[in-house]
């Protein structure tokens, strides 16, 4: 063997070493390099908010335009009424010098069909609160289990219209004035400003710098209206008609009649003609027949109103789990509902938000019951 023929011999073989190699520092470098990651927090409250956004990649690829998810879902308490919880429990104490301690002989009192009371007893543990929630006696069974797991006091009451003392939120208000042995405070989302400012100096900046400050469309339902005033609000300041506000209405709430024309419910949607506590759909969390003061908050920022059906919400949950990997609660197909519903308004690109409220698991016993005998091969189009 010539010297030429040993060199190109040991130049293969380096070669070979230095491939190797290569591909091995790659697979370490992708295997172990961490994103960034923030600082321990002092208390499970310190972990609210900041929550990530995802871009739902099926909803995207169908309407042409970039369909993100603000992942309210990843709050340690599993929503977003996590930030709500906590900004009212934080205002009882700046400014009506209640405070949480070890014997937690203050409390809060909240009559919620959806997720604030669970946010709210998380809450009220880590900062020293007792809590008591009064609701509705359907209320999906997951929530209940929850509720009592964390220590909440669950009074369970008959549906009825808000007209009705015995109705959830004035049974909370009841119980509040009588008691005794502490400080008893009712927490009142739908009516305390409170809610729709920690969104708005919360929620909303984060969805903002999320997308480097081009929203071009923001979706989601309407409960307490919390989520919409503040965010929306935020949106507006910044972006002013360039962003679209839409509210996503489930079927039987009388927020679309009231977007769209100015009155919020017709003769059978009336609050009192119905026996529920609510509205006649299997979603908890959203959808309302009075006005509340934080959805006067919203109300001047919107746009436009989305009717989406139970059937659609349905399908569109199974949809997004089987395709996404999302498995997502009833108000989060609702809002993605409303996407497919309004895309036709928007230019393709444009980026469209909205809010993935909770997870499944919150509605394992109603809505998912439902959604469980979808297809797995349905199609968007088998959607809308």
């Amino acid at each position: 063997m010539t010297a030429a023929d040993r060199w190109k011999d040991y130049a293969c073989v380096t070669s070979l070493f230095v491939a190797v190699a290569s591909l091995y520092y790659a697979y370490k470098v992708k295997t172990t390099t961490l994103t960034a990651l923030s600082p321990p927090k002092d208390g499970v409250e310190d972990l609210i908010g900041n929550t990530p956004m995802v871009r739902i990649k099926s909803l995207s690829d169908y309407t042409g335009l970039n369909v993100f998810a603000k992942m309210e879902l990843n709050n340690p308490g599993g929503s977003a009424k996590d930030r709500v919880a906590l900004n009212i429990i934080k205002t009882i104490s700046s400014q009506e010098g209640i405070k949480g301690s070890s014997d937690k002989k203050n409390r809060i009192f909240e009559g919620t069909s959806g997720s604030t009371g669970i946010s709210l007893a998380i809450c009220c543990n880590a900062l020293g609160y007792s809590c008591h929630i009064s609701l509705p006696d359907d209320t999906s069974q997951e929530k209940l289990s929850l509720l009592t797991a964390l220590g909440a006091i669950v009074n369970k009451v008959k549906p009825a219209s808000i007209v009705d003392p015995n109705q959830y939120v004035n049974a909370a208000k009841s119980c509040s004035e009588e008691y005794t042995e502490g400080v008893g405070v009712f927490a009142d989302q739908f009516e305390n400003e409170a809610n729709w400012k920690c969104h708005y100096e919360t929620t909303g900046p984060e969805i903002y710098l999320q997308l480097n400050g081009e929203v071009d469309a923001f979706i989601t339902g309407c409960g307490t209206g919390g989520t919409m005033a503040g965010v929306s609000r935020y949106l507006k300041e910044k972006r002013g008609d360039k962003v679209h506000i839409v509210l996503a209405d489930p079927q039987g709430s009388g927020f679309y009649n009231r977007i769209k024309y100015g009155v919020m419910y017709d003769n059978v949607e009336k609050e009192g003609t119905r026996r529920r506590h609510q509205v006649d759909t299997l979603v908890e969390g959203i959808g309302l027949n009075r006005i509340t003061n934080n959805f006067l908050k919203a109300e001047n920022y919107i746009d436009d109103s989305i009717r989406i059906t139970d059937e659609e919400a349905i399908k569109m949950a199974k949809f997004l789990c089987v395709n996404d990997g999302l498995f997502v609660g009833a108000s989060t197909a609702i809002n993605a509902v409303a996407v497919l519903k309004y895309a036709e308004n928007l230019p393709k690109g444009s980026n469209v938000c909205i809010i993935a409220c909770d997870s499944g698991s919150r509605h394992l016993s109603k809505f998912w019951k439902e959604a469980l005998q979808v297809s797995n091969d349905l199609s968007i189009s088998d959607i809308i």
